[in-house]
């Protein structure tokens, strides 16, 4: 099936339609530029089928547009050596072997996706090797260091209470940025302490939130409401629309950077410190798991690392025999 260009929106988006249903329209947001039909066909099949969102859809199409302008257009052409050529090419030209990793891994499932469908006979991807990728541990804030954060914003008045609101519920809750920015008022239940947010593949769950965040959230929907805008977001600008996840990010570093936290830092970092903490208190990485939103308990484990590297830091301060060994030393 082709999809044919309807129309441009003034949004920057543009319209599909099928042919032999003039019902059928897809609307890929925010995507601004042309794109080869077989693109086309696969970001629909992401965008329905698997849900994905804006943010995945613009990554794909741009990993696909920079691998189709290094071979060319036709799929059925594409060989082993023109993936392999197309890896060496990224990591000499100085990307990141996560960049490259990212998007040998679109290639993969684009070529997945058209060998299923039946259009070429094999995946040549799955034989080039993702490059080795250093094992890094996510960063996340001490106990202290978090509870400066969430209580930084002062004052009184809407930006505060949102700031507040925000940093409390991104640590009370592991939310990911998306998650908090889709956020709608009936999504929230302060009686019973719950929110319900929408994740990856637009999977729903239900997550607690802690009363401090719950407090700040009511003190917030005070000054939402006095802000008098019929948008549909709980969390606005100061103009009373979504606030979006650069926006979200550029507060969290700002805070962070007034209670003197450096290096990097953003919404990502609260998640990973709700983890570390609830691992580091006797939570079952199970519950860690659901909480987050995981689909697979792999995902999770990275967190036993923190708590190990935890575990051995407050061993080396605490334990008589390791104080005497760095003595010895």
């Amino acid at each position: 099936m082709v999809l044919e260009p309807m129309s441009i929106e003034a949004n920057g988006g543009m319209e599909y339609y099928n042919p032999n249903n003039a019902i059928e329209i897809i609307i890929f947001r925010d995507l601004k530029y042309s794109m080869n039909s077989n693109t086309q066909k696969f970001l629909r099949y992401l965008e329905i089928e698997r849900g994905a969102s804006p943010h995945t859809l613009r990554a794909y199409k741009e990993d696909l547009e920079i691998f189709f302008g290094h071979i060319g257009p036709e799929i059925k052409a594409i060989e082993l050596n023109d993936i392999r050529g197309f890896v060496a090419e990224q990591i000499n030209a100085g990307h990141k072997k996560t960049t490259v990793g990212r998007r040998l891994a679109t290639i993969r499932s684009f070529l997945k996706f058209f060998c299923r469908e039946g259009h070429i006979k094999t995946n040549p991807a799955k034989l080039v090797p993702t490059p080795k990728l250093p094992k890094t541990l996510p960063n996340f804030l001490s106990v202290d260091a978090v509870f400066s954060l969430v209580e930084k914003p002062e004052g009184i008045g809407f930006l505060p209470a949102r700031d507040r609101a925000m940093l409390e519920l991104l640590y009370s809750s592991g939310l990911r940025v998306s998650e908090l920015t889709g956020l709608n008022p009936e999504d929230i239940n302060v009686r019973e302490g719950l929110v319900k947010v929408k994740g990856k593949g637009k999977k729903e769950r239900i997550v607690p939130v802690g009363k401090k965040a719950i407090e700040a959230i009511k003190t917030y929907a005070v000054e939402r409401i006095l802000l008098r805008k019929k948008e549909a977001a709980f969390f606005l600008n100061r103009n009373g629309t979504r606030l979006t996840d650069r926006s979200i990010r550029r507060i969290v570093i700002k805070y962070a950077r007034a209670i003197g936290v450096d290096g990097q830092i953003g919404p990502h970092t609260l998640r990973h410190t709700f983890a570390s903490h609830l691992l580091q208190g006797g939570a079952d990485l199970r519950v860690i798991q659901e909480l987050l939103g995981h689909s697979s308990l792999s995902t999770t484990q990275k967190y036993t690392h923190l708590d190990i590297t935890h575990l051995m830091d407050t061993y080396d301060k605490a334990h008589p025999l390791a104080k005497e060994d760095k003595k010895s030393k």
